[in-house]
This record gives structure tokens, C-alpha cells and sequence, in this order.
């Protein structure tokens, strides 16, 4: 059985934010920032939304799985990555130890969707799968990266995972600059491992104009 509980590393800061940007340049995609007449009108705001769907493999988590594999020394890359997610992490983590050229694990439900194994599976990955009713993917994970003397790479509770998510808000913030504008509100979609959120909340932190 699996559960994500809450996250208990500290939020990366700005620095780390910078740093997962640097690592990133040139491989993450520099995904648009996008408004819409319709829904500025049925909000009452201008609005705009970021499009990590266009990202590769069509998650922003691809941003914090290369962020961490590119974080590895190089002489501890030859054991590979381990990882356990139902499909978004696994293909960030395959895709990313791809493109590093190192070997990965993903270890996945079988009931994921058959589209997400296969295309976790593209990437190179060799794909284990477990019943989520009966069997803790984590430490399933765990074994395997001990006996291959591989590096693990959570979904979440990972500082280079959580600043390299960070790097999208930072986006946010200098393209919403680059129009002269400051937004009043960010929204936040907490389904990740609150990754996403911890991140990018460092990212509009270091933005914030402070208040007098």
C-alpha cells in the first residue's frame, strides 16, 4: 500500500531556485505564459496560465527529476536511478535519465494507465510493476536501489526535486516583469506532493515587493 505524505523538507531558497534554472537551460522548455479574453471576462482579471503541458514529457516534473539526476556526481551515476510513481515522475525520471545517459527503475502500479508504462518504458526505463493494494512501492524502490547501489529519486521530500519545480514560478515572475506587471494572486494545483507548491511559493517569494 502507498501513501504521499506531507512533505518534510525545508523550501529551497531563491539561490537553489537560480541554481536548478542554470541546470536546466537548454533542456527544460521555457514553457508560455498564456491569457485568455474569455476568461479574463469571466473572472473579472486578467489571467494567465502556464503551460507546462507543452513541457517534455508533458509534466513540469520533468523539470525536478533532471534537476536531481544532473545533481549526481558523475562517478555515481553508473548504478542509476530508482524511482516510484504512477506515471508523470516516472516519465520525468526515465526521460531525464535518458538524456544523462544513466540507467533508470521506475517502479509503477499495474493498474497505471498503459499509455503512461508504455511511454515511461520509450524512455528507456525498466518498468517494475506492484499491486498497490498489497505491496509499498517505496520500499520496493528502496530494495532495488540498495542492491544496485542506485541513487533514489522521490516524487517528493527532495530539495533538488522541489527547487527544480521552483524554476516555472520563476518563469512566471519574469515574464509576468517583462510585461510590467505583478500578479496579486498565484494558484497553485497541491496534487503533487505540494512540490510544485513549495517551490514555486520560493520562487514568488524572492519577487515579492516588500510591504512598508
Amino acid at each position: 500500500m502507498s501513501t504521499q505524505p506531507k512533505s518534510t523538507v525545508a523550501p529551497p531558497t531563491s539561490a537553489d531556485v537560480d541554481t536548478a534554472a542554470r541546470r536546466l537551460a537548454g533542456v527544460a522548455l521555457r514553457t508560455p505564459l498564456v491569457s485568455s479574453p474569455v476568461l479574463d471576462a469571466v473572472t473579472g482579471a486578467r489571467v494567465f496560465l502556464k503551460a507546462e503541458t507543452l513541457q517534455r514529457t508533458g509534466s513540469f516534473k520533468f523539470r525536478g527529476a533532471y534537476n536531481k539526476l544532473s545533481s549526481i556526481a558523475p562517478e555515481q551515476r553508473a548504478g542509476g536511478v530508482v524511482a516510484f510513481s504512477s506515471g508523470n515522475h516516472a516519465q520525468g525520471v526515465a526521460h531525464a535519465a535518458k538524456l544523462l545517459d544513466m540507467p533508470s527503475v521506475i517502479v509503477m502500479p499495474s493498474d497505471a494507465p498503459k499509455p503512461k508504462r508504455e511511454r515511461t518504458k520509450a524512455f528507456g526505463a525498466e518498468v517494475v510493476l506492484y499491486d498497490r493494494e498489497k505491496e509499498d512501492r517505496e520500499g520496493i524502490a528502496r530494495r532495488i536501489a540498495g542492491e544496485r547501489n542506485a541513487t533514489l529519486v522521490p516524487p517528493y521530500d527532495d530539495p533538488f526535486i522541489i527547487a527544480g519545480q521552483g524554476t516555472a514560478g520563476r518563469e512566471i515572475m519574469e515574464d509576468l516583469a517583462a510585461l510590467g506587471l505583478t500578479p496579486d494572486i498565484a494558484v497553485i494545483g497541491a496534487s503533487d506532493g505540494m512540490t510544485m507548491t513549495d517551490g514555486m511559493s520560493s520562487s514568488f517569494a524572492a519577487w515579492a515587493t516588500p510591504c512598508a
